[in-house]
């Protein structure tokens, strides 16, 4: 079986080819990533996979190198975006070209050289924009941001692909915990790295804003799941459990109880968003046992002091 992970290098990619790469039905994993934001995490030990992995620097941009690298795949993953907090607009014209561009040039290169190969596109629950969002809520989804907007006109172009082959969108939630190419921007992630090394957290806002997340091992797993030719089509909600800032402050507080919390512009009411677990995905998405503390200790114990 060939499975090509645009993204691959990236904080989920990385953690993805790797599984990928100990699977015994894979024959051949292509990782196709730009490098763009320098995560060589994948490229580290230990050995994953041996000659079954190949690297291809690649823009989702290039129609020609995806034709290329795409004839031919059983499975293609595809998690290449440019990646943002779920309200932000900076970079605009960035997420239209990645996100919903390049995401039209992965879907022409599927139709035209792998018309036969199963899809799974990483969305976001940024698409919902705020408040409450669901996949299987007749309510159509009202993103509030660029990045949200890009990544919604990316779901539209891979939908055009389930008329013919097996597509499965899942819209995930904000993603923390442990992986080889790590991002510190993520909320969590950035909490606890402030908390183990400068002592103090910074929160813009109240701190009552709700946002909805999943840990990287069970986004991984689930992915992972939808491997097999007669997995799941459809759009989903991949997510395990909302929080708001100060819960998250909170959990810090058992690790880090001497961390200091620093409000930037308390008196703000950010946007929240709130997505619940999607019961369609039981026997595919993982049930994890560890709670939120357990997840920041386990990730202030990789830090190498």
């Amino acid at each position: 079986m060939k499975v090509v992970v645009t993204g691959g290098a990236g904080y989920v990619g990385a953690e993805l080819c790797a599984a990928l790469a100990n699977d015994g039905r894979v024959d051949e994993v292509v990782v196709y990533d730009l490098l763009e934001r320098g995560h060589f995490g994948l490229f580290m030990g230990p050995k994953i996979g041996g000659a079954k992995v190949r690297l291809v620097q690649g823009d989702v941009l290039d129609s020609r190198r995806l034709l290329q690298e795409l004839a031919g795949a059983d499975v293609i993953f595809h998690l290449a975006a440019k990646v943002t907090t779920p309200f932000s607009d900076a970079g605009h014209s960035q997420f239209e070209q990645v996100n919903h561009w390049g995401t039209a040039e992965v879907v022409y290169a599927i139709e035209e050289v792998a018309p036969k190969a199963r899809v799974i596109y990483l969305s976001s629950a940024s698409v919902y924009g705020e408040g409450v969002g669901s996949a299987l809520s007749a309510e159509k989804p009202s993103p509030r941001s660029a990045y949200g907007h890009a990544k919604l006109r990316g779901e539209a172009h891979m939908a055009r692909l389930g008329d013919n082959q097996p597509v499965c969108i899942l819209r995930s939630g904000n993603v923390h915990g442990f992986g080889r190419c790590m991002r510190f921007d993520a909320v969590i992630n950035r909490f606890v790295f402030q908390a183990h090394f400068q002592g103090r957290i910074t929160v813009r806002g109240s701190g009552g804003q709700r946002r909805s997340f999943i840990h990287i091992r069970a986004l991984v797993d689930t992915l992972a799941a939808l491997l097999p030719p007669d997995g799941l089509t459809g759009t989903y909600d991949l997510v395990e459990q909302d929080w708001s800032v100060v819960e998250i402050v909170e959990a810090l507080r058992g690790p880090y109880p001497e961390t200091e919390l620093l409000f930037v512009d308390q008196h703000l009411d950010l946007k929240s968003l709130v997505v619940r677990r999607d019961g369609r995905l039981a026997g595919v998405q993982p049930t994890r046992a560890a709670g939120l503390e357990e997840d920041i200790r386990a990730l202030g114990a990789t830090f190498a002091w």
